[in-house]
């Protein structure tokens, strides 16, 4: 029986965690989201890298016409800008591989830090700018699927 019991316990705990929406680390501060005008934001890059390290068409693979799959790797110097853009019908997981990196977004009142190993969630036409503040190169991974020009 208490075994039973265990298990029921266990299964129970377990359940919601399929449901579960995933947590992001330098995600914006509990409290803060609120619409952020982003007034002054830089719209000329500084001191970064962009270089395309594979995509794929995603018409020939699932039936997506117009639409790539990349991956790209960004290297932002220290004091370096990726300046304000959209994600409006182009989502993106941006991975911190080294460095730190700040985040201005449109949905938030106050800076975002990522930090190596952290994941950015890029959906839902958010606007926002990048900053290097640190001492070292920040190097992303960025994957985004976006309309092919």
């Amino acid at each position: 029986m208490r075994n039973k019991t265990i298990t029921a316990a266990v299964l129970a705990m377990a359940a919601p965690l399929p449901f579960a929406a995933p947590a992001f680390a330098g995600d914006c501060m509990s409290g803060q989201e609120m619409p952020n005008a982003l007034s002054g934001a830089p719209t000329t890059p500084k001191d970064v890298t962009d270089t395309v390290i594979g995509s794929i068409d995603l018409n020939s693979e699932i039936g997506v016409a117009g639409r790539l799959l990349r991956t790209r790797r960004l290297v932002v110097q220290p004091g370096g800008i990726v300046p304000i853009h959209s994600h409006k019908g182009r989502p993106a997981l941006i991975y911190t591989v080294s460095g730190t990196i700040v985040e201005h977004r449109s949905s938030c009142a106050v800076p975002i830090v990522h930090k190596a190993g952290d994941i950015a969630r890029e959906a839902d036409g958010i606007s926002h700018w990048w900053q290097n503040e640190g001492t070292e190169p920040a190097v992303l991974l960025s994957s985004d699927v976006f309309k092919q020009p």
